[in-house]
């Protein structure tokens, strides 16, 4: 596509949002249903971009298509993203965006790529074809949450593909996960589908190095304990699985570890956590015991690495995506999972002895199963609120249904606190909060908006 990409909001009303903040009205077509009062209902959205309860309100700091300060262009398709302090009121928000090498045109060096002469070729990961950066990566936010006023942005890392998901690092850095497992030879010069780590201190491109050792595949998302500095990744296939990655040296990931996939302790060959076609390979609320399946060829050169680790007892998972680390345990959404299809959310509690050769007791959990798409529809990204609660983003591309921003109370209730209802009913992506809770960030996906969304938090009501 190869359109103009001075503000995709042209002159339409939705434009006037971008010069302060939108404030909630009453009215909207009521296309959620929610288990607990929460916030109260959403009321529209005058300029026809973000629902929010009575009280909250959101300020567009950043869109697709706008000059950054190093002179390349926001990329669009923005995803994934994570909230790092930098001291004082700033922090860094790093955003992923998830471009194909095909979408040239939407990246950082804009229409038939005329600012290439901008970009530090060395920088790269990896070119197309053409002998062109290819367009995936992250860009870097500096946000004052105090002034409420974006600093700075630039990219901070190019050359990848298909960017989705990833999570913050304890040391201060954000892993940036690729979502493919395209071969060199294929239109680019080297394989993909590995994790990339990009400081928060960063100041613009980071040196791209792979992190072979945890693993070539379809990652999705991370997260770390910061107890043990061992990392847990989602898959997004039908049929994926839920690695950990014990470091060899805790904090420095590139020094190489151990890949694993979790398996159900009682089941030797692996099980089905999908509860398809009418199985219940897991109850919602039942606890089950895990082990631990070490990997084996984890560059995976045939795609066949979730196969070899299934039939040696891992357990499958329905498109694993957002993955979040909370108090002693995290939860991960399995996105078409569940009897409805409308996906399921995962509990997992690590063993006191995590990744040790005498570790029991690790447990896995259903946390939630959607049977009601209005209550929650495909939860992909996922954070933790400072009070507890999974907030939760919405992934459901559908003519009838918008997608949601929603919250679960630690007993599984859900309530909703957003709707996207910009043009196109793209995915939401991104839920951060900043590190004095006050400020949640999001992203809409297509073509790429990034919004702040404050309001009375502490109002939240059963």
């Amino acid at each position: 596509m190869s359109f103009s990409r001075r503000g995709f909001l042209g002159t339409s009303a939705a434009a006037l949002a971008f010069a302060g903040y939108a404030r909630a009205q009453d009215g909207g077509e009521q296309t959620y249903r929610n288990e607990v009062h929460g916030y109260g209902p959403l009321v529209t959205d005058p300029f026809g971009v973000f629902d929010l309860p009575e009280g909250f309100s959101y300020q567009v700091i950043s869109q697709a298509g706008e000059t950054m300060d190093d002179g390349l262009l926001a990329p669009f398709k923005f995803d994934g993203m994570g909230c790092l302090p930098l001291g004082g009121d700033r922090v860094a928000l790093i955003r992923n965006h998830e471009l194909e090498a095909t979408d040239r045109n939407h990246g950082p060096l804009g229409i038939e790529q005329h600012l290439a002469h901008r970009l530090d070729r060395a920088k790269a990961y990896d070119v197309d074809a053409f002998g062109v950066p290819l367009p995936g990566g992250t860009t870097t936010l500096i946000y004052d949450v105090r002034e409420r006023r974006l600093k700075k942005q630039f990219q901070s890392l190019v050359g990848t593909a298909i960017n989705c998901s990833g999570g913050v690092t304890p040391w201060g850095s954000w892993l940036t996960c690729e979502e493919t497992t395209l071969k060199a030879g294929t239109d680019v010069g080297k394989d993909h589908g590995f994790v990339f780590e990009v400081p928060a201190r960063a100041r613009g491109l980071v040196t791209p190095v792979p992190l072979a050792a945890m693993g070539r595949f379809r990652h999705e998302a991370a997260c770390v304990d910061p107890r043990t500095g061992v990392t847990y990744m989602t898959e997004d296939e039908g049929d994926g699985l839920f690695y950990r990655f014990l470091p060899d040296t805790p904090g420095q990931l590139d020094r190489g570890g151990r890949l694993q996939a979790l398996g159900f302790s009682d089941t030797p060959e692996g099980g089905d956590s999908r509860n398809w076609h009418g199985a219940t390979g897991m109850v919602r609320g039942q606890w089950r015991s895990v082990r631990w399946i070490d990997l084996d060829h984890v560059n995976n050169p045939g795609n066949d690495l979730r196969l070899r680790a299934a039939a040696a007892g891992a357990t499958i998972f329905a498109r694993g995506e957002g993955v979040f680390w909370g108090r002693n345990e995290l939860y991960f959404t399995c996105t078409s999972g569940g009897a409805s299809g409308c996906g399921q959310i995962m509990r997992y509690v690590p063993s006191d002895r995590e990744g040790q050769p005498d570790e029991t007791g690790g447990k896995i959990q259903l946390f939630v199963e959607s049977t009601d798409a209005k209550v929650l529809d495909y939860a992909d990204n996922i954070t933790i609120a400072p009070w507890g609660h999974i907030i939760a983003c919405e992934d459901r591309y559908s003519a009838t249904l918008r997608n949601h921003l929603k919250g679960i109370t630690p007993d599984g209730k859900v309530y909703t606190i957003g709707r996207n209802v910009y043009r196109d009913n793209a995915e939401l992506a991104g839920a951060c909060f900043s590190p004095d809770g006050a400020t949640l960030f999001i992203n809409i996906y297509w073509p790429g908006i990034t919004l702040a969304v404050t309001g009375p938090w502490a109002s939240f009501r059963v």
